[in-house]
């Protein structure tokens, strides 16, 4: 409960621009919906390739090492790019042509490891995808806030990551029955040539998503804020106060790869891994668009802080399973804990964002946690390196259990957003 508002009571509901009522079940503006489908496809194309990567860079000759630095590489250019593009966002007032250039580099950078050589040609292939991951993220994140009615951004933020994670699934299938089709049983009977084929293939998906996002309409957005008053504007208090605890959870949530990993050490079959990587993305399709809206009903601290619980135990709980089947069970409840918090996540900073610096909110949040998470996973793999699975997860799990802590303590209770009349809103 937030305030003096009982659990039980749904919100009033609030008024579009267009005079029409934004109810809990208004549907989604059209712009949500397109920019959903633009993120479908581009995740098919994107989880086609990804899971397929590692494999196919030790074939090349790399080192462990030299994985991890090319991811890390990669995500630090993407994320330093997300804070940038946030502040260009905001001096804009037509976002589109911003994601547009995001979305492209992407579309004809990715399936160019095709044709890599060496694990440094990879590099550069891995970077140039990321450089269009953090120019499109924080205008798409800005525009879907200012395209959806304030009561229901929650759900607009949870069908988005849905959309995204059902076509990671469908990536993943398409990855593995490509590679099938062309004569590969399991990972290790993958060729090279296999493997560069699969690559080429997901460009289709990527060029889907380019004509999904050429279609998607960008609704009226209000004039960027003067460039003199906009020099001395620095973040709302209140989002940086609730930028902390989020960047401790970012510091508690590593990469979702260990749950594979802790399988591989179970002894499971290679086989196991995807169908588990699968269930996973499913999970948290099917859960990300109703923890969204149980966000706009109850609130998005409330839900956050529910969420990350839910996170802190079944993660402490990956850690002591002895068994596969106890292991497919836990990752299953930890996929809803995600479906709780990211789309609560993303619209408590919209939320918190004051007037027209969404972009810069956006920037700051993409960046800070896009960070953190890199500091995660390496601390990860340090501490279950040194001291066991057990000691990792549960250490994670305590420290998401601190920032749900510190969330209630530093973000107030408030009531669930109303309509604003300087939203664009356009039902669909």
């Amino acid at each position: 409960m937030e305030g003096n508002r009982p659990m039980s009571t749904s919100p009033a509901p609030s008024s579009t621009t267009d005079g029409r009522r934004a109810t809990p079940n208004s549907k989604l503006p059209k712009t949500v919906v397109g920019l959903g489908i633009v993120s479908l496809f581009t995740d098919v194309s994107s989880e086609a390739i990804f899971p397929l990567l590692p494999v196919f860079l030790t074939m090349l000759g790399a080192s462990n090492a030299l994985i991890g630095l090319i991811e890390g590489a990669a995500e630090l250019v993407a994320n330093i790019l997300k804070y940038l593009t946030g502040l260009v966002a905001d001096r804009r007032v037509r976002l589109k042509p911003l994601i547009m250039v995001g979305y492209g580099i992407s579309t004809i950078v990715r399936p160019l490891v095709a044709f890599a050589l060496t694990p440094w040609h990879v590099l550069a292939v891995r970077v140039g995808d990321r450089v269009g991951k953090g120019v499109r993220t924080s205008p798409r994140d800005a525009l879907i806030a200012t395209a959806t009615d304030p009561s229901m951004r929650g759900r607009a933020y949870g069908f988005h990551r849905a959309m995204d994670h059902t076509g990671a699934a469908i990536g993943t299938l398409l990855g593995a029955g490509l590679l099938y089709s062309l004569g590969a049983t399991t990972a290790e009977a993958a060729t090279l040539d296999q493997l560069r084929t699969v690559f080429l293939w997901a460009a289709v998906p990527g060029v889907f998503a380019m004509l999904a996002l050429t279609l998607t309409r960008e609704p009226p957005k209000p004039a960027p804020v003067p460039l003199a008053q906009r020099a001395t504007t620095a973040l709302p208090p209140a989002l940086k106060r609730a930028l902390l605890p989020v960047a401790l959870f970012a510091f508690a949530n590593a990469t979702d790869a260990f749950i594979i990993v802790k399988a591989a050490r179970l002894g499971a079959s290679p086989l196991l891994a995807p169908l588990l990587w699968l269930a996973l993305h499913l999970i948290k399709a099917s859960t990300a668009t109703v923890g969204g809206r149980l966000a706009d009903l109850y609130g998005r601290r409330n839900a956050l802080a529910l969420g990350w619980t839910v996170y802190a135990v079944t993660w402490s709980a990956v850690g002591f399973a002895e068994s596969i089947p106890l292991l497919f069970v836990l990752t299953a409840i930890y996929g809803i804990s995600h479906g709780l918090v990211e789309g609560a996540e993303k619209a408590l900073i919209a939320e918190l964002a004051a007037g027209s610096g969404k972009g810069k909110a956006f920037g700051s949040y993409n960046m800070l946690i896009g960070l953190s998470a890199l500091a995660a996973s390496t601390t990860f793999g340090v501490v279950w390196d040194q001291f066991g699975s057990a000691v990792a997860f549960a250490g994670s799990g305590a420290i998401a259990l601190v920032a749900a802590g510190v969330l209630l303590a530093v973000v107030p209770g408030q009531r669930p957003p109303r309509s604003s009349q300087g939203v664009a809103h356009e039902n669909h």
